[in-house]
């Protein structure tokens, strides 16, 4: 047969297949501890890799990971139609991963620094390639553990490289440790691109094992009599099988080998294989073509310019290409060029390039739009010529200046949304001659902002502004503002009390988007007129020391039986976006 031929070929015996499928059999069993601490150190070591950035650390972890013998498992339990063996392997798995998963999780909710790296992002879109790698790899690891072990030394760390079974699994951790701590959204995303590349291999190399487990023919007569004499004696496959006798069908699958076992096991894994191929086959289609549409406009591009713009009718250089490229939006491609040329183009130039590119892209004109940045040579009649025709620029002073820079803030962070209980009252913006511009947010809250939340807050601020180099800095109002109290039956305003009230107005003329919550309790022994007397006094000195508005005072009455007044701090209402403020820090 040819199957025995191919056996024989590769140098695998009778007693060598018995020695493999025994030796699989066994490296899936639960009560192996060596085998769990190696998941939870390799776990540990790919999860700190991925934070770090270290590709030679993920390596490490790759070496490490002895979740290939689980599923090399469900290869052979495919090849055999074994279901006791298949289930073993699936229980093993299927712990071994939440583990792994969990032990990231742990970690990532430990570590002080969440950042996405580029070894993480390199693991969330996974395209036919990685499919194709697993293949490869799945056919060569179980060739590898067939052969004697003069072979496998060299061949299962390549193996385990190439697949990287652990790293993804970490991927799926830390996207959940994310989805605890920070961004539910963004954190699951990054869960689902690693679980999606761990499927992947999963199922690719389990299917290519299979194949090769079945082309040795390891599943032969002698074989499967020595499995049986061996289960027979082994606690956790009676185990096993005293619960899959529990199931109706049992009896037509418990054969090694049968028909309906085989095609059952088969099935299952090209449903599971559909889903991440068709995932990666799109992807991959869409990011081709993407690349394939910029190469397109690039050239387009370069050439006409070659061609029709970048030398003069005798044949001299005019100019050459720096930089070019282009960015696609609402449908309207936009072209920069960046040139070097001794003589500047003229908008009639400019707009026969446009109209030239357009008709070669088949694209309508007014659909594109060309950016060009010319940067002069030596003799450059832009440097000589000043056109007399041209209107003088109109004088922009500094008011309307801070203006319009104000207006663009505010357009940039008017979304932004801090994290509860946190509510943004104001902004800042500190201007100096020798610091880069430094951003304050004013935001009420009982409690600090955490300081993860507070570095992925600055960075969103940055990217708002592209201005990376800003500094942002948080600067928190406590809600409440403390207690006063009166003395029996009075209602006189007391240094004490006076100190504390002062203290409420300043922080109301400094932010003009809060208001202050009143709170008067009453003594059962007092009273009611006591109460709107005391509230009557409270407004009086505000309104008449600090000139706050009666619609900036908030007045309630207690529940509590003392003569206690309880200030708190509230957002206004009727807030609908931030203000901001530019204050200069002169440096001398």
């Amino acid at each position: 047969m040819f199957r025995d031929w191919f056996a024989r070929n590769l140098g695998i015996s009778q007693t060598r297949k018995e020695l493999v499928y025994l030796e699989i059999c066994r490296s899936v069993s639960l009560e192996d501890i060596s085998y769990w601490i190696q998941v939870l150190f390799a776990a540990g070591i790919a999860t700190l890799g991925l934070v770090l950035n270290s590709p030679a650390v993920i390596i490490g972890a790759m070496l490490i990971s002895p979740l290939m013998g689980g599923i090399l498992a469900n290869g052979l339990a495919l090849a055999a139609g074994d279901v006791i063996l298949a289930m073993r392997a699936l229980l093993n798995l299927v712990l071994s991963c939440l583990v792994a998963i969990s032990f990231a999780v742990l970690l990532v909710s430990l570590m002080p620094f969440k950042e996405m790296t580029s070894e993480i992002a390199a693991r969330i879109r996974p395209n036919i390639l990685d499919l194709v790698v697993a293949l490869f790899s799945g056919a060569v690891g179980s060739v590898a553990i067939c052969k004697e072990p003069k072979g496998v030394a060299t061949s299962i760390p390549g193996v385990a490289i190439a697949v990287a079974l652990m790293p993804p699994l970490c991927v799926v951790g830390y996207g959940i440790g994310i989805a605890i701590s920070l961004n539910r959204v963004s954190g699951l995303q990054v869960a689902s691109g690693g679980g999606l590349l761990f499927i992947t291999n999963l199922v690719a190399i389990t299917f290519t094992a299979m194949l090769v487990f079945l082309g040795l023919h390891i599943d032969n007569y002698q074989v499967r009599a020595k499995v049986k004499e061996w289960r027979d004696t082994h606690e956790e496959s009676i185990w096993m099988q005293s619960i899959l006798e529990r199931l109706p069908a049992y009896h037509r699958l418990k054969k090694i080998g049968t028909l309906p076992g085989r095609l059952l096991l088969i099935f299952v894994t090209i449903v599971a294989i559909i889903f991440p191929l068709n995932q990666s086959l799109s992807q991959l289609r869409r990011e081709i073509y993407l690349q394939q549409q910029d190469n397109r406009i690039r050239r387009a591009a370069t050439d006409i310019w070659q061609k029709e713009f970048a030398t003069f009718p005798n044949g001299e250089p005019r100019s050459y290409i720096g930089n070019i490229s282009n960015s696609q939006k609402n449908n309207r491609l936009t072209i920069q060029l960046q040139v070097f040329t001794s003589r500047q183009y003229t908008p009639e130039e400019q707009s026969s390039y446009v109209q030239q590119l357009a008709s070669h892209l088949e694209k309508n004109p007014e659909l594109l739009a060309l950016k060009l940045i010319e940067i002069p040579t030596a003799s450059n009649e832009i440097l000589r010529q000043i056109p007399e025709e041209k209107p003088p620029e109109p004088v922009i002073t500094i008011t309307q200046l801070q203006s319009n820079f104000l207006q663009e803030v505010q357009a940039a962070l008017i979304d932004l949304r801090l994290p509860q209980p946190a509510q943004m009252i104001n902004y800042e913006l500190i201007t100096s001659p020798l610091e880069p511009l430094s951003v304050r947010l004013v935001y009420l809250s009982e409690r600090d902002i955490d300081g993860d939340a507070q570095t992925l807050l600055a960075d969103s601020v940055r990217n708002r502004l592209d201005y990376q180099s800003a500094k942002v800095i948080m600067q928190r109002i406590e809600t409440a503002v403390g207690v006063i109290s009166f003395d029996q039956d009075k209602s006189t305003i007391t240094p004490t009390n006076a100190k504390l009230l002062d203290r409420a107005a300043q922080i109301l003329q400094q932010q003009p988007n809060l208001m202050l919550e009143i709170t008067l309790n009453q003594d059962l022994t007092e009273p009611l007129d006591t109460v709107q007397e005391r509230s009557q006094a409270i407004t009086e000195y505000l309104q008449s020391k600090w000139q706050v508005g009666s619609n900036r005072i908030v007045l309630s009455t207690g529940t509590e039986s003392n003569r206690s007044v309880s200030l708190k701090l509230r957002v206004k209402s009727a807030i609908k976006r931030s203000t901001g403020t530019i204050l200069e820090s002169p440096q001398f």
